[in-house]
């Protein structure tokens, strides 16, 4: 039986070690499952996870050019349904509750506020929204600072 990439074996923990385990597979053959590769949850002890000689479903995601082979758990399986209403708070404001919009912001000028985008889809999305909120936080700052320093007396 010839397995590579992508294959979905059975295979027995042969050892468990700080950042891993290894894995006995067909035709003699072993691999390692990373601490990471274990499961969807928080690893911080692979015991926890995993005792010597139990049956486990590995996935080979890597093999090397030293013919050394990285298998993952957590891949062999569906990942687990997330819960309604929990993860990410709809409007992503990390927690925080939303202000309520009384046609004024404080700080800004004519009252004008810009209405929310889209939940943004993909990585690049929610980096590039991130850093525009980032800078117009930075240049919020900047302005207050200015103008508190002029009613002291001082420039900056």
């Amino acid at each position: 039986m010839e397995f590579g990439v992508g294959s979905v074996l059975e295979g027995k923990v042969t050892g468990i070690t700080k950042f891993g385990a290894f894995v006995s597979l067909p035709e003699n053959k072993s691999g390692l499952v990373h601490i990471s590769e274990i499961a969807y949850s928080y690893v911080n002890d692979v015991k926890d996870f995993l005792k010597e000689g139990q049956e486990v479903k590995v996935k080979v995601i890597g093999i090397d050019e030293n013919g050394r082979i990285n298998l993952s758990i957590k891949k062999a399986m569906d990942p687990p349904p997330r819960p309604a209403g929990q993860g990410r708070p709809a409007g992503g404001m990390g927690g925080r509750a939303p202000r309520p919009n009384n046609g004024a912001r404080s700080g800004s000028q004519g009252g004008f506020r810009r209405q929310a985008p889209a939940e943004p889809t993909t990585f690049e999305d929610r980096l590039k929204q991130f850093m525009q909120a980032s800078d117009s936080k930075l240049s919020e700052l900047h302005y207050v600072d200015k103008r508190s320093g002029s009613r002291r007396g001082g420039r900056k």
